[in-house]
């Protein structure tokens, strides 16, 4: 009669030779398909932009940048508004008076339809 360390090892051995006859019937994943929950491969969406935009920026050290005092007088006046890009959360800790919070993954989500007068010079800020 098999004793109870013979059964554990026939266990564990059944179930090894069980798992790998299993993954054994499994697709093989191909190299242009991203696998999902579903199964299915995942869907890139690019924005759509409708404003053009040969007048911005395509890299960091072409985006204008202004002094702080710059950027005071031009809220005080009312000719400029500033945008928080930071996350909500970094906003609420601490940020500068009068400025308003839009993440910047809202930006880049739908740069068309932010809820800011695009009229005004928006200057945004991150630190």
């Amino acid at each position: 009669m098999p004793n109870k360390k013979t059964n554990i090892l026939l266990a564990v051995a059944f179930l090894t030779l069980a798992t790998l006859a299993c993954n054994a019937l499994l697709p093989l994943p191909t190299q242009d398909a991203a696998p999902t929950q579903g199964g299915e491969p995942t869907q890139i969406v690019e924005p759509v932009f409708t404003q053009p935009q040969e007048n911005l920026p395509q890299t960091e050290a072409e985006v204008s940048r202004v002094t702080v005092e710059e950027a005071r007088v031009a809220l005080e006046s009312g000719a400029a508004i500033i945008v928080d890009v930071r996350s909500p959360a970094a906003y609420e800790n601490n940020h500068i008076a009068g400025a308003i919070s839009i993440p910047l993954g809202a930006i880049e989500l739908d740069p068309a339809n932010l809820e800011i007068d695009k009229d005004q010079w928006i200057i945004t800020y991150c630190t």
